[in-house]
């Protein structure tokens, strides 16, 4: 017991530290680049555009990456021959970005870097479900999480040391942080090793010839949609709608904050940092939560907490009571982040789609992500800012009910 302890923490770690060190350089892209790109492109829209092209790559990216992972067999295992590669690619390509002393350079270089970081990200993840058992992943994505969002306190002090005097230092500092650990994940880890490669291969055992043992992208979502069972494809669809909510509680609370509470653009853009330290605090809680009460019921809990949180900003439009309403909303929001990918995993057929999986949880939020603010915004444009909080509100009570949904559906099964 003492040994496998040891190695879920183990294991936990390194995954932690690849996340930590691909949402550094991420986070960092954010910050920068629509400035690099400002001295060239006058359109907010075309800049916004741009900023937009990774969600949209990794749609169709990580779910092909994840898949072609999970079909590889070598001495090393499935996932770090990829990341052995890509992750000391994407801090090149990374440093490249202010060094471009154009626009078409500028647009090659941040669609190469995207693209190469789209590609790795859920051969990254992956590892966790590889190495954890089902029982324990949720603490250990809790982790993962909070590593993530330490990330957004890296690249804002970089900013606040080194922007001003010295750019392109100030993205050395990132693309660093991804080499060590690059090379601290090919130096410890042994994916081969893992439990769910040791299966992956037991199973390739049983068919009748090698290369029936691959299982293709479009294969696993065919299965997906086809199966009798639906709560599958209902939780991607609970991802989407969530993660439409979520992202447009963050892009559009700036705005927000200007039209609705009066507040300047630097006062705007701060309404979301306390609710930032809420996330850390509460992201291994809403993991013990769920393994003690069962994810699906917590995440459900989770994103009514959310809801309500809105709910109270929306009724209360002043600034104090906003900021506690985002807190609010965020502590319960943490309860889904941190567990839907491990509900995903878990309710996998096969130890062999793991990293597929891992990118079709990616459709679902950065789908999300992309559409939740149009389309909340489209709202706005209907009824006004005032009622902002109130019509994602209404996006998280729809997630609520897919959530539900699929509790039932696996506890009828």
């Amino acid at each position: 017991m003492a040994s496998t302890t040891q190695g879920t923490r183990r294991i936990t770690f390194y995954v932690a530290l690849a996340v930590f060190a691909q949402e550094s350089t991420w986070n960092f892209y954010d910050n920068r680049v629509p400035e690099l790109l400002r001295d060239h492109i006058a359109s907010a829209a075309v800049i916004g555009l741009l900023m937009g092209m990774d969600n949209l790559l990794g749609i169709f990216v990580q779910p092909y990456m994840g898949n072609r992972s999970d079909n590889t067999r070598t001495a090393w295992g499935r996932r770090i021959p990829y990341l052995a590669v890509m992750m000391p690619l994407g801090a090149v390509l990374f440093l490249l970005i202010p060094l471009a002393g154009s626009l078409g350079p500028l647009i090659l270089v941040i669609f190469l870097y995207a693209l190469v970081m789209n590609s790795f990200k859920p051969v990254s993840e992956s590892l966790m479900p590889d190495f954890i058992g089902p029982d324990r992943r949720s603490r250990a994505n809790a982790v993962v999480k909070i590593a993530s969002a330490l990330t957004t306190v890296v690249a804002a002090l970089v900013s606040l040391l080194l922007v001003d005097d010295h750019p392109e230092l100030a993205f050395a500092v990132p693309a660093a942080l991804m080499l060590v650990a690059a090379a601290v994940l090919v130096t410890g880890v042994r994916d081969s090793r893992s439990p769910a490669y040791q299966a992956a291969l037991a199973e390739d055992a049983t068919g009748p010839r090698p290369h029936d043992a691959k299982v293709t992208t479009r294969a696993v979502i065919g299965e997906l949609v086809l199966a009798a069972d639906r709560s599958r494809l209902l939780l991607i669809v609970a991802v989407f709608v969530f993660g439409g909510a979520w992202f447009a509680s963050r892009s559009l609370m700036t705005p927000y904050g200007v039209e609705v509470l009066g507040l300047s653009d630097g006062e705007a853009g701060g309404l979301t940092l306390p609710s930032g330290v809420v996330f850390i605090l509460a992201a291994f809680p809403a993991a013990l939560l769920a393994e003690r009460f069962g994810r699906l019921r917590v995440m459900a809990a989770g994103i009514t907490v959310f809801a309500a949180g809105l709910l109270l900003g929306a009724a209360v439009p002043v600034t104090a009571v906003t900021v506690v309403a985002l807190c609010l909303g965020t502590a319960g929001a943490a309860a889904f982040i941190v567990n839907a990918v491990v509900v995903l995993w878990n309710l996998a057929p096969s130890s062999r789609v793991l990293g597929t999986y891992t990118g079709l949880y990616t459709v679902g939020w950065a789908g999300g992500g992309f559409a939740g603010p149009a389309l909340v915004g489209l709202a706005v444009d209907l009824t006004g800012w005032r009622l902002m909080l109130l019509h994602i509100a209404v996006l998280a009570v729809a997630a609520v009910v897919l959530v539900l949904r699929v509790d039932r559906l696996r506890a009828a099964r």
